[in-house]
Parts: structure tokens; sequence; C-alpha cells
């Protein structure tokens, strides 16, 4: 029997892990050697949050801004509860005013198909142009924006993401923008927070355990690939968190640097080489092969770039095999995968696999 998922906050993730942290945290829990551990693409740092709580001496790491300010309120805030409720308080009770967010993403009509209703992207620019007049450390101004992204996250009227929105507002689009306090916890591990590429930080550093999660595309020729980059989906909380007024384009209103040709990762990346391999998989298996690690534990969905045969080169590549984990969701359980050189998903089911190898 798998024991409750831990309490962890994010927002609103297409990578998000929430439903798998039981599943980690039982594979890890079986490891009795692991001390230091790294999320290599923490995205909304559910997982590395759940790794802290347990102690762990945790790095997050991800490239996205956003990502960054998550991983710092949880992971290294440190002031009181109180000190945090008496700004918030004092960022709620602002009035709000039409500045560069509401002529941007706020509306008065859902015809305009805009991701939030302008009395609460008015509130957005009062709050976000205060936060920056406050004089406060990075950790703590984290865990500010934090609270902003959160409540934004459950006044929206989006699918999830930032790409397109909704024709009519959604139901909770109708709500207050209101602050509350993230949800932190007590630090009893020494934990870190870096905002890289994830080959310059395992380039520096060794860990007991990794999870690498990459923002691999998806496998359907249909979809066009810019709809699978992570920097254009949540494009907009990069912008929550710069503050920085960007050049836009596009009926999304999305900026300019989250264009495909200006900023995307190699994972994500739908193209073969020459030989008839994807881009995204040779990439994972140079990874794989860098990282300085006692073990990895790597997640893929059958909606990835891959065959069980690809991924069984890459892993025995580099180790050898200690766990091959197929999760079905509406059971909730987990059991040995069968090893083909398919997925087994012929029926259509979404499937998640874990894949515990140990480094030679």
């Amino acid at each position: 029997m798998l024991k409750p998922a831990m309490q962890t906050q994010g927002v609103k993730y297409a990578g998000s892990k929430l439903k798998i942290i039981p599943y980690i945290m039982e594979i890890l829990a079986d490891l009795d050697d692991v001390r230091t551990v790294l999320d290599g693409f923490s995205g909304s740092t559910r997982v590395a949050q759940a790794f802290a709580q347990k102690g762990y001496d945790t790095t997050a790491n991800d490239v996205s801004a956003w990502s960054e300010v998550f991983a710092s309120c949880y992971l290294k805030s440190e002031k009181t509860d109180a000190f945090y409720k008496e700004i918030i308080g004092h960022l709620n009770n602002l009035t709000g005013y039409d500045g560069w967010f509401t002529e941007h993403y706020g509306g008065e009509e859902a015809v305009l198909k805009r991701p939030f209703q302008a009395k609460n992207t008015r509130k957005l620019d009062a709050i976000r142009d205060e936060i920056d007049q406050l004089d406060l450390v990075w950790a703590d101004k984290c865990v500010l924006l934090t609270s902003l992204m959160l409540a934004l996250d459950k006044v929206d009227s989006t699918l999830g993401h930032f790409v397109a929105y909704l024709s009519d507002w959604s139901p909770r689009s109708y709500k207050e923008l209101k602050l509350e306090l993230p949800k932190r916890f007590s630090h009893s591990g020494n934990n870190t927070v870096i905002k890289a590429d994830i080959f310059d930080t395992i380039a520096k550093k060794e860990y007991d355990f990794v999870y690498f999660d990459p923002p691999y595309g998806s496998n359907n020729q249909k979809m066009p690939p810019s709809r699978v980059r992570y920097n254009s989906y949540y494009h907009i909380w990069t912008t929550v968190i710069q503050n920085d007024k960007p050049t836009i384009f596009g009926k999304a209103n999305r900026r300019e640097d989250s264009r495909d040709g200006v900023q995307s990762s190699v994972f994500e990346e739908f193209r073969k080489d020459t030989d008839g391999h994807f881009l995204a998989m040779k990439a994972l298996d140079d990874l794989i092969r860098k990282t300085r690690s006692h073990y990895i534990l790597l997640s893929y969905s059958s909606g990835g770039k891959a065959t069980k045969g690809e991924l069984n080169d890459i892993i025995f590549g580099s180790g050898k095999l200690l766990k091959a984990i197929e999760i079905d969701y509406k059971k909730n359980v987990m059991g040995n995968m069968r090893w083909t050189n398919e997925w087994i998903n012929s029926d259509g089911k979404y499937q998640e696999y874990l894949f515990l190898m140990e480094k030679y």
C-alpha cells in the first residue's frame, strides 16, 4: 500500500509529477545510501519539495525563472509565517489599476480571449509593482511571487497553459485574486537552488541520487512542435517573475523570447538525425552518460518519443537497470514492466514509467 502523497504546491503544469510522487518516494526510501539528491528538471518543483520534506540535501535545477522562484520559496525561505503574512495582507489591500498586465492579459468581455478578467489583472499590476518596491532579500521576494502565481492560477481562464485562451470565461475566473501564504515546511537538509542548463549543473557536482524528467516533446505527429515547448506554454509566469514588460507577439501575446527559434530545450527536439534517431533521445543518452551519480531515476510517459528498446540501450550503455516500473493511475498500482520494443499502450491508455538505474 502506497503512502499518501506529501503536501506540495504548484501551478497547473503539463509536466506535473503530483500523482507520481508517492511512487518516486517509495523507490527512494528503499535506497539506504542516499543523502544528496538532484531534481534535474524541477518545473513546478513538487518533486524537489517532497525530497526536501524528507530531509535530503536537495538541489532543484531548472532553466525557467518561475521554477527558480518556486524552489527558492519552498527550499530556501526561512522567515516566520507572521513576517510574510503581514506583507501579504498589505499586498491584498492595494487598489488595483490599469497597467501593463491589464493591457495585454486582462479582459472585460470573454470574446477578447484573455487569460484573466481585468478586475484581477488590475490587482496583479498593483501587487507586482509593489513587490519590486519592497526591500526584500531574494528568498523572501520569492515567497511573495510564489503566492502571486498560486493566486493567479486559481482565477485564470485557460486550459492550463498560455498558448490559447478560452472563448468563454471559466467559472474560476470570476473569483477575486487573493494572495495566501504558501504552505512552506521546515528544512532539515542543506538545500540548493540552481537556474541553469542541466548539463552545466551535472558537470559541477556529484550526487547520490538524481531524478530526471526531461521536457520530452510529444510523439503526436499532428501536433506542431511549437505547442510542446514549455517556454511558450508558461510565458506569462516568466513575465510575472521578471516584470520586464517584454515585446509580445501573436494572439496569445507571448513573449518574443518564447519563440521556438529563440529558446527551446534539446529534449523537446522533435526532429531525427540522419540515422533516424530522435535528437531528444541522443541528448538523453548524453545526459545520463555525463551524470555523476550512484543512482538515476528516469521518468518517461507513453506519449514520449521513444521505444523501450531505445531506453534499454541508453540505460544499459551507462549502468544497470535495478527497477522498471509501469504505473496505472486508475488502479493506483505499480508493477514490474514487461520489457519489449514497443510501449504497452496499444489500447491508447496513458501510462507513466519509472526506470531506476545504477551507474557503472
